[in-house]
């Protein structure tokens, strides 16, 4: 079975003089990624590097102090920052806070009973939440607030919608 990853932050900053990295991420609440083997980073396109985690401190709600092994100094953390990161979906659903917009990742998008695809992305702004589907092979961005969201079914990992007309017109 292949192996799905989930973007859960990016590295924003090198820390100290032996390579730890800050990780921002969006899983809803403090982590400092205990039982996680590995994040990884996306390159080349849908090829996913490993990098092994040492430990984890929480800096606040929404970074975490990362060391991997391989990355010794402040130099080698500075080649990571701006990465986009990565978690294996088994790892991604034990870490995201349940209430939190990004456990939305992995969910159908269902509008007139018509199942649109899977939320690749979750893109919070501060009125609403986009999510992100491939439609017909282009990426379409779903707005989810209160006059467009009208169910969540956490069991079914589906979102049902009403959307404007001509929204979906690609």
């Amino acid at each position: 079975m292949e192996t799905k990853y989930f973007k859960i932050g990016k590295i924003v900053a090198a820390f100290g003089l032996t390579g730890e990295l800050i990780l921002q991420h969006s899983l809803g609440k403090k982590n400092t990624f205990k039982g996680v083997h590995a994040i990884f980073i996306e390159h080349p396109k849908n090829t996913f590097l490993p990098y092994f985690i040492e430990y984890g401190r929480i800096k606040n709600e929404q970074e975490t102090y990362l060391k991997v092994e391989t990355i010794n100094s402040r130099e080698d953390a500075r080649k990571l920052i701006q990465k986009e990161i990565w978690m294996t979906t088994e790892d991604f659903e034990k870490h995201a806070g349940k209430s939190s917009p990004i456990s939305f990742l992995g969910y159908h998008v269902i509008h007139n009973h018509e199942d649109l695809g899977e939320i690749n992305e979750v893109i919070e702004q501060p009125h609403q939440l986009l999510c992100s589907i491939s439609l017909q092979g282009k990426e379409v961005l779903i707005p989810l607030h209160e006059e467009t969201l009208k169910q969540v079914d956490n069991k079914a990992k589906k979102i049902f919608v009403t959307l404007p007309d001509g929204l979906l017109d690609i």
